[in-house]
């Protein structure tokens, strides 16, 4: 169990607080919200999670088998909808792993990537179209 605490700061401003750790970090409501979108959006972390979480378990595999992937790089482009309630309608990601890698393993990082915890966690109305790009140069 992992506990987050949550404060509301006014001016759609929250600060939340990593139990374990004591690290903080800030959201604010995005432009065409009413906030003025000078941090994270609770949406845009949403999104953050299936990046970072995507790697995680990609990492844990490589680790694993001895693979390095050092350099890999996730982007994820956060679409929302308005109907029929404002949410997050698609979450498309593209991993760009430089490298080479024998289908072998790219087969297994990419179902790391489909399984991690945040992937299994979304809604199935949300759509997430995932690309690899293999031996894409760091920084690409």
């Amino acid at each position: 169990m992992v506990h987050i605490e949550v404060c509301y700061e006014g001016g759609l401003r929250c600060r939340a607080v990593h139990g374990p750790s004591g690290v903080e970090l800030v959201t604010d409501a995005p432009v065409d919200n009413q906030g003025k979108g000078e941090s994270f959006s609770p949406t845009d972390l949403c999104a953050t999670a299936l990046g970072a979480c995507m790697l995680t378990i990609m990492g844990i595999v490589a680790e694993r088998h001895g693979w390095d992937l050092r350099g890999t790089r996730v982007s994820v482009e956060k679409h929302m909808v308005s109907q029929p309630v404002r949410r997050i309608g698609k979450l498309e990601v593209v991993i760009r792993v430089p490298g080479e890698f024998e289908p072998a393993a790219r087969a297994a990082l990419e179902k790391a990537a489909l399984t991690c915890p945040v992937h299994q966690s979304l809604d199935h109305a949300i759509e997430i179209p995932l690309r690899f790009e293999w031996g894409t140069a760091v920084g690409a």
